[in-house]
């Protein structure tokens, strides 16, 4: 779909996902790297243990359908060479710190005088601009900035991070929606523009609106192994089974309670519980347990009951169970279970790419994403270092035209982007709010009968639960028009179906054939707009024997494999919190809409994709993927420890739960820590001596370091290895989120205005663009709120038939 488009891709380690976003979707992606190679080359894990350059599964992971040249930017003819390419490029991706370019007479301002249109991107830790701008960091210290970490792990234990670093991928996968989103403008109006991205603020989605928590007057989301306690209110969805363990998300109203429902059915018939448990309002739990109605013993009780009930059966039957009778319940999948799935086989997922220099084909995780007229093609496996140097120097690409000379202020990128929004809960809403910060109309449709889940998950205005007082509804809908319109009603489906016909894009993320059964799907839709662009996402997708499965992101983490690896070896999977497919799969929904609709520039073609939240989400863990299909290792619980990096951890400071995440990635940073922390006898401990040793040693070195950081407040211990340049923040909280100096000064958090409440807070887009950054001016609709606007000004009805649809009950 991107076939006409050239990235020169100068990013590294989890970055690099960027390029391969764009390179799967069709585009020239040339990485470059410096003559030694990228860093992301020297981490582990490898094939078949081999140290050499070109077998890094880690590199292998992030940079199939990529090109790959040397340059050294520091030298003049590396950066005359460079500049060559940029003439004849559309895209640049690059993840140095800040300001490194422009002193190479590389950055934006030079470029761009090269080329107009070029739109460069730029991700680093905490943006390009702000007082952490050039703090010293690592993917692990920029997640624990995110506020995510502080979600993750037993309450006992520090906080503890997803082993395959994941700070740095949202920011990759991030930065590939923001090139598209300023190439869609571009194309329009002729010019770039500079896209500034933030790992901090890219993570920060993982939150799910809980670092909200204390502007809205809510309790602290406190993290809780194999769950997350909301306020106070132990979730907990880990359960042990015969044979391992299984996901049970138990949740509560309209939407989700029945679910609960449901499951207290099968324990009542099994003995587990009562009729009376059985017979609990689990639609308005959440407001019983709050107001104090129901005590918290009581869920605590039930929670108990299904950990029994769980035991008593193995994983399949569970999950066989949990398909019968429509339970939300899956097994917590392994590497080995992820690439042994009959599910995945069915929709033949796993992809095989050939390596010739080792003489094998190898299996890799398959398309993010299903394409009806442009499926994803593995068209090349990784480059070797250095491999196309020759190709590249000789392929002279002609420059693309530039643009008119002109002065006029620009639209946002995507004005005039028209988008039906039939999407609900958190993935897919997250993925259209990129579109609706940028210019595009987005039209949420809701159903007041059945009430959206974001909308009963805190943190709540207050405290309060209600269906207005979600702060994660409030910010993964900002900037949408409401239409609250009932879809079982024949004339609410005649309603929705032109309102498809006047949209660009139809968004749902219901189940498979709720849309056909809807007169939504796509062959309807195309008969009438043949070059419509239609996205359904759901958990598994829209084939296969488990499609059917009613899920959610507390699922989709244990499907896509992250709930086994996160957690202690000597302890049951903690599980990333939260629902952590829902924060993965937006950005890569986001960018498949818009290759969609570039294609339909180009073309007038229309398209449907079928996308997967799980299979999209396995990307952010395919070093551990591929490590199953090349050397049949199945990864585990290792806290957070490096196999690459020592000390490498979240460690204590002074106060209740307070912690810092610290990690030291090269001999001068380790040098520096002895310095700062007054421990220069470290240096000559033989057991510190070396890297290597104190991989050996780990324990040892990093108890002696929690040693000394417990005796120091969180800004004393960031302020002594900031200053030494050892990467270091602190593990953030929602009231250190809201006061951290970098957020404030890149305006992360706005203020505005709300129906009900007079105002609130919620989240700006993740990124920065220089000639058009985002509008956010409202937060997500209450219900209805837009429904006269959109029935009248976007889809012309008469007063007469707006009339006729209230008293027919259509717009509940």
């Amino acid at each position: 779909m991107l076939s006409p488009y050239r990235v020169l891709d100068l990013t590294d380690e989890g970055a690099l996902i960027c390029g391969q976003i764009l390179g799967d979707l069709g585009a020239d992606v040339i990485v470059v790297e410096p003559p030694g190679g990228a860093a992301a080359r020297r981490a582990g894990p490898r094939w078949h243990d081999d140290p050499g350059p070109d077998r890094s599964l880690n590199w292998w992971s992030f940079n199939r359908n990529k090109r790959g040249i040397t340059l050294d930017l520091e030298s003049a003819g590396g950066q005359a060479r460079l500049r060559e390419l940029v003439r004849t490029s559309d895209f640049l991706v690059e993840s140095f710190a800040p300001g490194y370019l422009d002193g190479l007479g590389l950055g934006y301002v030079a470029l761009s005088a090269i080329n107009p249109r070029l739109v460069m991107v730029s991700i680093t830790p905490f943006g390009q601009t702000g007082p952490k701008a050039h703090w010293a960091a690592s993917d692990l210290t920029v997640y624990a900035s995110s506020g995510a970490l502080n979600m993750s792990g037993d309450d006992d234990r520090p906080p503890v991070a997803i082993p395959v670093p994941q700070a740095f991928l949202h920011a990759g996968a991030e930065a590939a929606a923001g090139a598209l989103i300023a190439h869609f403008g571009r194309e329009r109006d002729g010019l770039g523009q500079h896209v500034d991205v933030s790992a901090q603020t890219a993570a920060m989605m993982a939150t799910q609106g809980t670092v909200l928590s204390e502007a809205w007057g809510s309790p602290p989301t406190n993290r809780m192994a194999g769950g997350v306690n909301f306020g106070g209110i132990p979730l907990k969805f880990v359960n042990p089974a015969k044979d391992g363990y299984v996901s049970v998300t138990i949740l509560f109203g309209s939407s989700i309670g029945p679910f609960t429902r449901r499951l207290m059915e099968v324990m009542c018939d099994e003995g587990f519980v009562d009729e009376a448990t059985r017979d609990k309002d689990w639609l308005n739990y959440t407001t019983m347990i709050v107001s104090g109605q129901e005590p918290l013993s009581e869920l605590v009780r039930c929670l108990e009951a299904i950990g029994r009930f769980t035991a008593s059966h193995t994983k399949a039957e569970l999950f066989r169970m949990g398909l019968e009778k429509s339970l939300l319940i899956v097994p917590i999948a392994t590497t080995e279970d992820i690439v042994l799935s009959p599910q995945l086989a069915s929709r033949d997922y796993f992809t095989q790419v050939e390596h010739p220099e080792i003489g094998e084909s190898v299996t890799y995780p398959g398309p993010f994403a299903k394409f009806s007229g442009n499926p994803i093609a593995y068209r090349r496996r990784p480059p070797l270092l250095g491999e196309h140097n020759a190709e590249v120097e000789s392929d002279r690409r002609a420059a693309r035209p530039g643009p008119s000379a002109t002065s006029s202020p620009r639209d946002l990128p995507l004005a005039g982007l028209k988008i039906a929004d039939f999407m609900w809960v958190a993935a897919g809403p997250w993925g259209t709010r990129y579109l609706a910060d940028y210019g595009a109309t987005v039209v949420r449709v809701e159903n007041a009968a059945r009430i959206d889940a974001i909308r009963t998950v805190g943190p709540y205005r207050d405290g309060k639960p209600g269906t207005e007082t979600s702060a994660g509804y409030s910010t993964i809908n900002a900037g949408k028009l409401g239409l609250s319109l009932n879809l079982a009603h024949p004339k609410g489906q005649e309603v929705a179906f032109r309102l498809a016909i006047w949209a660009d894009v139809v968004t749902d993320s219901f189940s498979p054939g709720a849309m056909k059964r809807l007169g939504l799907d796509y062959d309807s839709l195309r008969a009438a707009k043949p070059d419509i662009i239609s996205i359904s996402s759901c958990l598994n997708g829209q084939t296969g024997p488990h499609a059917k499965l009613a899920g959610f992101g507390t699922m989709g983490l244990h499907i896509a494999g992250f709930g086994e690896i996160v957690g202690w070896p000597d302890r049951p999977p903690a599980g990333a919190a939260g629902a952590y497919t829902d924060y993965v799969a937006p950005k890569f929904t986001a960018a498949a809409i818009l290759a969609a609709l570039d294609h339909r520039r180009r073309t007038s073609e229309g398209q449907r994709i079928d996308f997967s939240q799980a299979e999209a989400a396995m990307h952010f863990i395919g070093p551990a993927i591929l490590d199953y299909t090349v050397n049949g290792r199945v990864q585990g619980r290792r806290g957070n420890a490096s196999p690459e990096h020592a000390p490498h951890g979240v460690f204590p400071v002074a106060g209740k739960d307070r912690w810092v995440a610290i990690a030291v990635t090269n001999e001068a940073q380790w040098q520096s820590l002895c310095a700062a922390t007054h421990r220069t006898d470290w240096l000559t401990q033989p057991r510190f001596a070396t890297l290597e040793a104190r991989l050996a040693n780990r324990e040892a070195i990093e108890g002696e370091l929690a040693f000394w950081t417990a005796s120091r407040t969180v800004d004393e211990a960031e302020q002594i290895l900031q200053a030494a340049g050892v990467p270091i923040h602190r593990v953030s909280t929602s009231v250190d989120a809201l006061a951290d100096l970098q957020l404030v000064a890149r305006g992360h958090f706005l203020t505005v205005p709300h129906p009900e409440f007079g105002s609130v807070v919620i989240e700006d887009s993740r990124m920065r663009f220089s000639a058009t950054p985002a509008q956010v001016t409202r937060p997500g609709p209450v219900f209805g709120q837009d429904s006269d606007t959109v029935l009248r000004d976007l889809l012309g009805l008469s007063d007469d038939e707006i009339v006729e649809l209230v008293a027919e009950g259509v717009l509940d």
